[in-house]
């Protein structure tokens, strides 16, 4: 049978709306929250979310306060990973490119290291001179930055905490070219030099060039409601995820500031988040409202995994 013009004409528009349909369910599976994890599991003070190299998620506060749960790589429910020594309870997990696990611990100004293979936190850090250590990134040579705010002088700082020659450790605050607020979530962006830092009080994204002597060139990039953003992270193409807290979505803004996409959630009280599955593409959100995790797809990599797994 002779194959006509009109035929190959449908047959190509035939393939066409397929690839069209196709890469329209892809995109539509993309931002689209759902829970993960059951109601309940965690405390109210759930918070820290970081995931290791083998695709395993850290939260603190999983069933009372001063423990880390675990969720296993497709497991449908969390479990207790290790509880803190007496009186600490952590609000930040972060792994660098070792595998080594860090975690910020409010209550006893500590920076805790969980060495790979080990159930044992050891004190990292310590310094009396700390408000509260709440959130903390990690830059690729291993220099950990964390928030410090003051949440009754509505005011913070920033902190580096670097390794000395000795191999301890050694912090000082960050000079800063203004007086901060409530500083909260915090990150780097993908070439490390510039850090990202949310201001509760005033709802503020900021953003500091990282120089030796301290921070450096403020840029105010973005204004949201008072009390209204919590952590936040940035991807491999330097967009900066914030949770906005009480309004219940996931901002994603370019590095200027402008909105990308507002991702909406299931809970209203997101208060952290953290890139993880087999490609770096999953977000994972915790919902203080209900004690769960929730997760979405993106279309880029964390900044964080990719730097674990050696490509960043």
């Amino acid at each position: 049978m002779a194959i006509t013009s009109r035929a190959i004409f449908w047959c190509l528009c035939s393939e066409i709306l397929l690839a069209t349909c196709a890469t329209a369910t892809t995109e539509a599976q993309l931002f689209q929250s759902n829970q993960a994890t059951p109601a309940g599991e965690y405390t109210f003070g759930i918070e820290g979310p970081a995931v290791d190299r083998d695709g395993n998620l850290f939260v603190v506060n999983i069933g009372k306060p001063g423990t880390i749960g675990k969720l296993v790589m497709g497991a449908a429910r969390s479990e207790k990973f290790i509880d803190l020594p007496e009186g600490s309870v952590g609000n930040a997990i972060r792994f660098d490119r070792d595998g080594t696990m860090f975690i910020a611990d409010y209550k006893k100004h500590n920076i805790f290291v969980i060495r790979k293979g080990s159930l044992e936190p050891e004190v990292w850090f310590h310094s009396d001179k700390m408000n509260q250590p709440n959130d903390i990134t990690i830059a690729s040579d291993g220099t950990i930055y964390a928030s410090d705010p003051n949440w009754k002088g509505r005011s913070g700082q920033i902190w580096r905490i670097a390794r000395a020659a000795d191999g301890s450790s050694e912090g000082e605050v960050m000079t800063a070219p203004r007086a901060m607020g409530t500083t909260n979530g915090i990150d780097l962006s993908p070439d490390g030099k510039r850090l990202y830092v949310s201001e509760s009080n005033s709802g503020q994204i900021w953003s500091y060039a990282v120089g030796k002597d301290g921070l450096t060139d403020a840029e105010l990039i973005k204004t949201f409601e008072p009390d209204t953003v919590d952590g936040l992270r940035t991807d491999v193409a330097g967009k900066i995820f914030v949770a906005r807290i009480l309004k219940g979505t996931i901002a994603i803004l370019m590095p200027n500031g402008s909105v990308e996409r507002q991702v909406g959630l299931g809970g209203k009280e997101p208060t952290n988040l953290a890139f993880g599955g087999s490609d770096g593409k999953t977000v994972f959100v915790t919902q203080r409202q209900g004690g769960y995790i929730e997760t979405f797809r993106t279309d880029q990599e964390g900044r964080e995994h990719c730097l674990q797994h050696g490509r960043c």
